[in-house]
Parts: C-alpha cells; structure tokens; sequence
C-alpha cells in the first residue's frame, strides 16, 4: 500500500463494466473539490475513458503522450499533461486514439502517481475492471481502492473473486460501494444476499432514488452532479452518503480501523 507522504492516490474500479464507475469518480471529484482540495482525475481505462468527454473537456493532451515523453526523455512538467476543469480539478484524459491503450507503458505509472502526489491533495484513479498490469500497480500505489458493484449476479459473482484474491494477499485498503442508481430494475437481491455471495461488507450504497432521468443534459454540459445545488437539494441523502464515503477515503482512521478489526 502507498505511504501517506504528499496527497492520496485512490483507485476507483469495479469487477464489470456500465456500472458507474466514471461517473462517481467525477462526483466524488466534485466532492473534494467542495473541501478545497485541489484533486486530479487520471483516467486509466484506457481503451474507453469517459472523464473527459463527461466533463466536457476538448483534451489535447492525455496519458499516452505523458508517457511517451517520459519513455523518449522529452518531459517537461506534470501541468503540461493536464487540463483543468475548474480551479480545484485537473484531469489527465485516456489516450485520445484507442489503439494507443496499448502503448502506455506501466512501467512509469509509478512517475505519474509519485509526481502527482507532490502537487495534489487527492488523486482519483478511474481505471478499467480488467486485474492487468495497469490495474495491479495502480492499486498496489493507491491509499485506498474504491470498487463500484451493482445487484447483477455476473458483478458479484467476479467481486466475490476480488475479495478472495484480496485476502489471501492480506490486503485490505478496499471499501466497496453499492450503486443501485445504475440498474434500478435489478433489485431481486437483498443486501443480505450481495453480502453473503462476496463474503465481504458493502461499506456503501447509492439508492435508486439517485438515477437522474435527464442525466445526458449534465453531461453535454460537462457538470458534475455533486456541484449542482439542485441535485444537492433533492437528493441530499445519496449525496451525503458520498460525502461520507468521499471522507473515508482519505481517512487515516479508517485506515487503521480496518487494520485492526481485519
């Protein structure tokens, strides 16, 4: 696990695809942002990244070319590689051209985060649900991992595979998040249930009340959820929820709770 010097990298993954992964990464951006904390989005799912076209970014910049230049000594500086959403937000996109996924050499993500690190409070990692080299040593840097499940039987069934490979490697820098806003028909399984079948805790959950019918508007728009009054206002109780969670991340007690209950 990563040591607590300089700002804290959290991975943010899942087991399956379409579960909402990006868009809470974006939220739980927004979130930090609220606090002051200047964070950073780096957009690891590399084939299929959707922060930066979520947050309407026109990135002309992006993790293939940072690396790139790293691999061919043309560096320059970390801020050279991002674009800013507000004050408080950066993001560095996925490769603009998918067939570049494969060029980013993991070999220098541990660059990437330590540099990082050093000019953030918080850094998000939105990554994809394949356990690849990318995913193993973005984690392995990650003060915590977040992992976004929702009530489909395939989703737990592979969660149920994380927490087993988790434990037999003693690790336990993991919180896992419930989003039943994403597939608000699937609820045939109760939390009992989704529990019994990972053998873990769901730390979390987002309730259906928190699927927003309209939510291409805040997308074309390029607004994170969690900024707008009005989703605040309405669904205060999903939004504190993440607020809470958003906390437990980068909390060092958590941390050393977690540890000691193991």
């Amino acid at each position: 696990m990563a040591t607590n010097q300089g700002g804290k990298i959290i991975c943010v993954s899942s087991v399956k695809g379409g579960v909402g992964k990006t868009t809470i990464t974006i939220n739980l951006a927004g979130i930090y942002s609220l606090m002051k904390k200047k964070v950073l989005i780096i957009d690891l799912d590399l084939f299929s990244g959707g922060v930066a076209a979520c947050l309407d970014l026109k990135n002309k910049k992006d993790i293939f070319m940072m690396i790139d230049s790293l691999s061919n000594n043309r560096f320059t500086s970390l801020n050279d590689y991002v674009e800013s959403y507000n004050k408080n937000i950066d993001v560095i996109a996925a490769p603009r051209d998918p067939r570049q996924a494969l060029k980013v050499d993991p070999k220098y993500l541990n660059i990437v985060l330590e540099m990082a690190k050093k000019e953030y409070d918080i850094i998000l990692v939105d990554t994809n649900h394949i356990l690849d080299e990318v995913n193993l040593i973005t984690m392995d840097y990650s003060y915590m991992s977040l992992f976004i499940i929702t009530n489909d039987l395939v989703d737990l069934k592979n969660m149920k595979s994380i927490v087993s490979i988790f434990k037999d490697a003693d690790k336990n820098n993991y919180l896992i998040c419930l989003n039943n806003s994403r597939d608000t028909g699937k609820d045939y399984l109760s939390l009992f249930d989704i529990r019994n079948i990972i053998k873990d805790n769901i730390d979390y959950t987002i309730s259906k009340n928190f699927y927003i019918k309209n939510i291409d508007k805040y997308v074309l728009n390029g607004e994170i959820l969690t900024l707008n009054k009005s989703i605040n206002r309405f669904h205060s109780g999903d939004i504190n929820n993440m607020k809470k969670m958003a906390l437990d991340l980068i909390s060092d007690k958590h941390i050393e709770d977690v540890k000691k209950n193991g």
